[in-house]
């Protein structure tokens, strides 16, 4: 008799509840109500400084970490900035905002993280920062979309850590990686961190930049593809490059890196311990 071999099961797809995870932010934000209010208050046109720096004042970790930042070589000011509004001012609205997003969503708790968040993000960060006046951007506006695009794989950590600890290990390349998380979840790490940006207000022109990133035909998805060429190029064993030049839709070439890799590896430790710091 010939006995038919049973279906093998298909491995069960955990279940991703997006309104959920945008839900648990809101949980976050309420045991950091400083940070959260920062996040409300900083993108407010009749919002000054002081204000702002007032409102900081409340939570000394965040900021200390403003002032370690507006002192670090990133904005050429060390040792000079003394006082916090100075350090709102030096380092901007936008990086307060992000800072203060940082926080509250725990991206400063390693413990809580993958294993490469902050190598990568201070890679993507300060790539971004020195690749953007090639693409018509600040670079104080491409620091914080870098520190900022991450935010997706760490809620994606934040929900099903042994799976995505999982996918990490299995595709350390970042295209492959957005790809598993695709097919896991419903949704890539990018597209959640926009998600959860375009939730809390932040500008379109910062949110259309992350749903293009894996359009390798457009434009405005060519800085942060090739900052995140750059961390991997920093971070990823025997990483395969991909050219800069199809990357970057012709803006950049192999030689454009050159500086840009020695400047990350310079600062990357700095930008981390300012991001970090207690």
């Amino acid at each position: 008799m010939t006995v038919t071999p049973l279906p093998a099961r298909a491995e069960q797809t955990p279940v991703f509840d997006l309104e959920k995870v945008l839900a648990s932010i809101d949980t976050m934000a309420a045991q950091r109500p400083v940070a959260a209010q920062i996040v409300s208050v900083a993108n407010q046109d009749d919002t000054s400084a002081k204000e702002l720096s007032r409102i900081l004042a409340s939570d000394v970790a965040l900021a200390s970490r403003v002032m370690k930042l507006a002192n670090s070589a990133y904005f050429g000011m060390r040792g000079r900035v003394t006082s916090l509004q100075f350090a709102v001012t030096v380092v901007g609205f936008t990086t307060v905002r992000t800072m203060a997003t940082v926080a509250l969503t725990e991206l400063d708790d390693e413990s809580r993280l993958p294993e490469d968040f902050w190598d990568v993000t201070t890679s993507l960060a300060l790539a971004s920062s020195a690749l953007a006046p090639r693409f018509g951007e600040r670079p104080q506006d491409a620091l914080c979309i870098g520190l900022l695009a991450q935010m997706g794989a760490a809620l994606l950590h934040h929900n099903d850590p042994v799976g995505y600890a999982e996918v990490t290990a299995e595709h350390a390349d970042f295209t492959q990686r957005r790809v598993a998380e695709l097919r896991r979840y419903g949704i890539n790490s990018l597209r959640l961190t926009a998600v959860a940006l375009e939730q809390w207000g932040f500008p379109h022109s910062m949110t259309s930049r992350l749903n293009q990133v894996d359009d390798f035909t457009s434009l405005e998805g060519g800085l942060l593809r090739s900052a995140f060429e750059v961390a991997a190029r920093l971070t990823v064993e025997d990483y395969d490059t991909v050219p800069v030049v199809r990357l970057s839709c012709g803006q950049l070439r192999e030689d454009d890196l050159v500086p840009v890799l020695d400047q990350v590896r310079a600062d990357a430790d700095e930008l981390r311990r300012a991001m970090l710091a207690d």
